[in-house]
């Protein structure tokens, strides 16, 4: 998930710190399916994936060897358990690092920063090596935040260097705007409430060098800036081409055609490591659903569509060009989509997305149904004795491509970059001022990167809803009324809602 990359939209935290109620009842047996998906068949499809990274530069980066790889083993595996997968390629910008780029003050004094650490090159930076002042955009946050309306720009110094914080809009947007008032480079620092450098993508190529500094090194600019200048140095080296990648769709021989529940996973990694919890874990967790779920028999009323996306990383690539894909006989034909990425964070919380806005942080109104998906896993943990908490439906990860469109959706997620709190650490266990993943789009990315005991609770809960939709619908579309919610969907939702980690 960029996920900084990834990763979050307006400004949001990737989490909120709301925890549901857990009635005091009695244990209900499991779902079939949760029990037929069993931990270690899911852990031996990551460790697959560990070995095809490990074989392949270390990643499973789309664009690279890793991702091929992983395409071959996930549509094997389909054809070995008995489905007929359909691989669907695409092209998309690639985008590499060349070298360690380089940011530092040149005055009133010298000091370098490091990368990684104190900051990160925007996927999708151009190459350059720009010396000049810095300029502050925004500093107050009027508006939509700093940098999102050309208004922010106004008396910007062309051939400067501007200093912008996230969160309102997306980086892409805040770089137009800063490119258009002349910017020679663009810093877009981080929220106070995020760790680390700003990861994220600017989902497609730009001409100039566009990096993210942590928090604390921004603010720290911004106010040398504003107390009597600050000159800084921006170097990047990075490669752009279009190149090839692939999503992986199956159904079940089972179910009605024309109420289809789509589950996906996103099957790239970034470039930086394997990426077994992001997203090997939503992945492999599909993956050993689509070989039991045929078990279930007659109880699959519904297909059930197991889609893996590629590209993810680079901007929900993917699953957007499926979902554009596709007639519109064949959207309205979709009764759902359930989303699983990142699932088994070391630090976990168990986070279901937001459908019914209750928190109120959704960017958007959700589609109607995507409430009705939050509550049956939010049920099925209250039913296990366990604890969940809602999380921002904010559009980044594949689940926006289908809401976007005014399909329901819904899933669940663990966290990424984000900060557990002390009320949480009390409630999941982990440890409280850590983040949910510290190896989020890092090399530690590994197998051993996963709490077991949450992923299984994650895995039956994954499961469990599964099962539930494939026997029915009804509580999210009334199961025939599929076709009449094409004009709801155009009359109520918008457009775009904006790219995953782009903001």
């Amino acid at each position: 998930m960029r996920k900084a990359a990834l990763a979050a939209l307006l400004g949001l935290s990737l989490a909120t710190t709301t925890v549901a109620a857990v009635p005091a009842q009695a244990k209900p047996t499991p779902s079939q399916l949760a029990k037929l998906v069993k931990l270690k068949n899911v852990r031996h499809h990551q460790q697959n994936l560990q070995k095809i990274a490990d074989a392949n530069g270390g990643n499973r980066a789309a664009g690279l060897p890793g991702s091929e790889i992983t395409v071959k083993y996930i549509a094997n595996q389909l054809e070995r358990a008995g489905y007929k997968p359909t691989v669907q390629e695409f092209t998309f910008d690639f985008w590499q690092e060349l070298s360690e780029p380089v940011f530092e003050q040149t005055a009133p004094e010298q000091n370098a920063f490091e990368p990684g650490g104190d900051f990160a090159t925007m996927q999708y930076s151009g190459s350059g090596d720009v010396t000049a002042a810095a300029t502050p955009v925004d500093t107050a946050i009027t508006g939509l935040g700093s940098g999102c309306e050309a208004e922010d720009f106004a008396g910007f110094p062309a051939g400067n260097i501007a200093l912008i914080q996230r969160g309102g809009c997306t980086f892409a947007l805040k770089t137009d705007h800063a490119i258009a008032a002349g910017a020679a480079a663009v810093a877009i620092y981080q929220l106070p409430d995020q760790p680390g450098p700003v990861a994220g993508t600017l989902a497609a190529p730009y001409g100039i060098p566009v990096i993210g500094p942590t928090n604390a090194v921004g603010t720290a600019l911004v106010q040398q800036a504003q107390e009597g200048g600050v000159t800084l140095r921006i170097k990047t080296d990075t490669f752009t081409e279009e190149r090839q990648a692939s999503n992986v769709v199956a159904d079940t021989r089972r179910g009605k055609d024309d109420n289809v529940v789509v589950l996906g996973a996103h099957l790239d990694s970034v470039a930086e490591g394997p990426g077994i919890n992001d997203n090997g874990s939503g992945t492999a967790a599909l993956l050993e659903m689509a070989k039991q779920i045929h078990k279930l028999g007659p109880k699959v009323r519904n297909t059930v569509r197991f889609a893996f996306w590629g590209a993810e990383e680079e901007g929900l690539i993917g699953s957007q060009h499926y979902v554009d894909s596709l007639s519109e006989e064949e959207r309205e034909n979709i009764a759902l989509n359930l989303n699983f990425d990142m699932i088994g964070s070391p630090n976990f919380v168990r986070f279901v997305y937001d459908g019914d806005n209750s928190e109120g942080q959704n960017p958007v109104e959700s589609p109607a149904g995507s409430g009705a998906i939050e509550k049956a896993f939010t049920d099925h943990f209250a039913s296990q004795g366990l604890a969940s908490a809602p999380t921002p439906f904010n559009g980044r990860s594949d689940y926006n491509a289908f809401i976007n469109v005014g399909i329901p959706a819904g899933g669940l997620f663990t966290g990424a970059e984000g900060i557990k709190t002390p009320e949480q650490a009390k409630v999941y266990g982990g440890t409280a001022g850590v983040a949910y993943d510290p190896c989020y789009h890092a090399e530690c990315d590994r197998l051993d990167n996963v709490n077991l005991k949450g992923f299984d609770q994650m895995i039956d809960a994954a499961a469990a809803v599964t099962q539930k939709f494939a026997h029915s619908t009804l509580t999210v579309n009334g199961n025939e009324l599929a076709r009449k919610r094409v004009q709801v969907r155009k009359q109520t939702v918008p457009d775009v809602i904006g790219h995953h980690v782009t903001r």
